[in-house]
């Protein structure tokens, strides 16, 4: 009996130790990521599972601990990088608006650049950016010129066809302190890690990049699990956010405030002749570019929130059959 006792607790320890080892060469070494939506077709598909090089871009130690929303935070250390992130690299990052979140595009603009989308077509520094070999258009009109899209980037830059002049701000840029510039500021301050608040009538109300949508969203899928009302979950998350809470989102435009009103790390910014950039920035988009969500929504990728360069389908589901497409397994991303 004693021995038998002793041959499973020495399985156990084995199997511990094992998957210890598979765990981290996930979180050091490969990134895995399955594709939930077709904004990257036909260069991947809905339901491919993704091999990525962590190592590459400079891997980083765990920054949690747990599962799903009992982890905990924890110090990560950021191992060199042996080269950095550059235009047609498809990357894996965690999704600015809900960090929790991991997406997966084309790098298309990277930190500097002056980004323009003309007629669909993106351009680089004035050049032309090809469109990948697979990506495609799947929507024949394009939307005017003329036509304001109010859920695109900054409210203020056109539409996802006709996209105004961007600069992707780069580590040491300077941005000056104006009510024209004043949502850029805020996402790029907060991207960079500083704290914002907006005082109103003598109340604080702080600024996050955490999307309420988005934070429902992630939260809900689970909701069985967690033997909570999907109504429930929603509400618990408004409660947090104006008018009935008092944090705030930069994107919406009834939160654009005047210079005098806000504070960084508790300074006034109107004392502020510019803003230094603290972080290198990057503009990525998907290659079925009708269709997908991405920077032209949302805005700059930080580069510490890029996590690894996408390399390969490991496996790959047809989720509308269930069955397997075994002709897209081991398919090399380009």
């Amino acid at each position: 009996m004693k021995n038998r006792i002793n041959k499973i607790l020495s399985e156990l320890k084995s199997l511990f130790i094992l998957i210890v080892i598979i765990l981290t060469i996930k979180v050091t070494i490969f990134e895995m990521y399955i594709v939930p939506t077709g904004s990257m077709e036909n260069t991947i598909m809905t339901g491919d599972f993704l091999v990525g090089n962590r190592f590459v871009y400079g891997m980083n130690t765990p920054d949690r601990v747990g599962v799903m929303d009992l982890a905990l935070n924890i110090p990560s250390l950021k191992f060199p990088s042996f080269k950095e992130p550059k235009r047609g690299d498809v990357i894996i990052f965690k999704f600015p608006r809900d960090t929790r979140q991991k997406y997966v595009k084309r790098c298309v603009a990277e930190p500097g650049d002056i980004l323009e989308i003309r007629d669909k077509i993106v351009h680089i520094n004035d050049q032309p950016f090809p469109l990948a070999n697979n990506g495609k258009f799947v929507i024949p009109n394009m939307l005017s010129e003329s036509f304001s899209q109010n859920d695109i980037f900054l409210g203020n830059q056109g539409n996802k066809d006709q996209f105004k002049k961007l600069k992707i701000p780069q580590k040491g840029d300077h941005i000056d302190i104006d009510s024209e510039n004043l949502q850029l500021l805020i996402h790029v301050m907060l991207l960079d890690g500083h704290e914002v608040k907006l005082i109103s009538d003598g109340k604080e109300y702080p600024y996050t990049m955490n999307d309420p949508n988005e934070l429902f969203r992630r939260k809900s899928m689970f909701w069985f699990f967690k033997r909570s009302n999907p109504n429930k979950i929603f509400s618990n998350i408004a409660s947090e956010y104006y008018p009935r809470g008092n944090l705030l989102v930069p994107w919406q435009i009834n939160n654009r405030p005047k210079p005098d009103n806000l504070l960084i790390n508790n300074q006034p910014i109107s004392e502020m002749e510019h803003y230094e950039v603290q972080k290198d920035y990057f503009w990525a988009m998907g290659d079925n570019r009708d269709d997908s969500l991405d920077s032209r929504y949302w805005g700059f990728i930080p580069r510490d929130y890029i996590l690894g360069e996408a390399l390969f389908s490991w496996f790959s589901l047809n989720l509308n059959t269930g069955f397997p497409r075994f002709g897209r397994i081991g398919n090399v991303i380009q």
